[in-house]
């Protein structure tokens, strides 16, 4: 058994002197000293000695062991050292040549419309409220005043989810949470996503953007409606642009209105993307019905309030001279890219 012994570490001194690449190293490991391996024999079969026998070549096979553990661990590092010095030579960097430029990201242009619109009322002291985008039917209709018939409730119009539960279809129902949450004076916008059963095509997409707006307080009249809005589309289209309120109907305001702008194209004379008018219609607004208010608990004999309500894509598509709202929603970089 000693001269096994004697044998084996041998035959690994040799047999490592001959590896070239870690699989073969490991392949020895195993042979010698792996559940089956010839030294792991020698050990089991040791059983059979007498005590005296067993513990003399006990240690010398633990002597052997180790050794051929330290000519394992020796030779793996001497062959990583080699194979790091074949790399070096291989894969050499030339630290003059320059480096590849790392494209940057730039915002979406719906989120550089939202900021935009966003930042011309929080400079006028709104504050930014939000709502979530699975709605109940209650908040979504019943509390903005909807009629139990109006076409919006059908199914061809709304994504209902369960009969009680849809995906809102405007940002109106965080106004009337708001109403329900907070105590007048209330001065909010609500930008969100909402969605609507439309089939998409250059004009109409399933998901859209809208920004809501709010203001209740004591003494609140249609001039400070208007007044708002003319400062807002100066201060989105430019200092020229001019504004028109014509009538309308919306189940939550009364009386209601569309604004338009004057073309900031064309100035008013006529163009492709007034279509010749000179006007563009780009929201929808009007005081706050009475009954509205009455759903937030809000003293209707004492105080009023006016909202507005205008869609994202839009105005980013009149803005920026877009034709087609789906470009928004295919993520081609080459769109986006356009608006660093």
């Amino acid at each position: 058994m000693q001269t096994q012994l004697s044998n084996i570490l041998q035959e690994a001194k040799e047999q490592l002197k001959n590896a070239v690449t870690e699989a073969d190293t490991e392949d020895l490991r195993i042979k010698l000293l792996g559940k089956k391996g010839r030294l792991t024999e020698i050990l089991r079969s040791m059983g059979s000695l007498d005590p005296e026998e067993r513990k003399t070549m006990g240690q010398a096979a633990n002597s052997v062991r180790n050794e051929i553990e330290n000519l394992l661990e020796e030779t793996f590092a001497n062959i990583k050292e080699l194979q790091m010095g074949l790399r070096f030579k291989v894969e050499r960097i030339d630290v003059t040549e320059p480096g590849i430029q790392t494209p940057l990201g730039t915002k979406h242009p719906i989120t550089v419309t939202i900021d935009e619109i966003t930042n011309v009322f929080t400079s006028m002291g709104y504050s930014i409220a939000e709502g979530p985008e699975v709605e109940t039917v209650f908040f979504n209709f019943d509390a903005l005043n909807a009629a139990a018939n109006h076409p919006s409730r059908d199914l061809t119009d709304t994504f209902y989810i369960s009969p009680g539960v849809l995906l809102r279809t405007q940002t109106s129902p965080v106004q009337a949470r708001t109403l329900l949450a907070q105590k007048p004076p209330i001065k909010i916008i609500s930008p969100g996503r909402c969605f609507r059963c439309d089939t998409p095509d250059a004009t109409h997409s399933p998901m859209f953007h809208q920004v809501e707006g709010l203001l209740v307080d004591e003494g609140v009249t249609m001039a400070d409606l208007k007044g708002t809005l003319d400062l807002f589309a100066k201060e989105l289209f430019g200092s020229e642009v001019k504004t028109k309120f014509r009538p309308h109907f919306f189940p939550f305001t009364e009386p209601s209105a569309e604004m338009d702008v004057s073309c900031f194209k064309c100035g008013g004379k006529g163009c492709r993307i007034c279509k010749g008018s000179g006007w563009i219609e780009i929201l929808g607004c009007g005081m706050v019905h009475p009954n509205v208010l009455t759903v937030g608990g809000i003293d209707t004999e004492r105080y009023t309030g006016f909202a507005f309500g205008m869609g994202v894509e839009r105005i980013a598509m009149l803005k920026y001279g877009i034709d087609d709202i789906r470009l928004f929603y295919e993520n081609d970089m080459r769109f986006i890219g356009q608006f660093k």
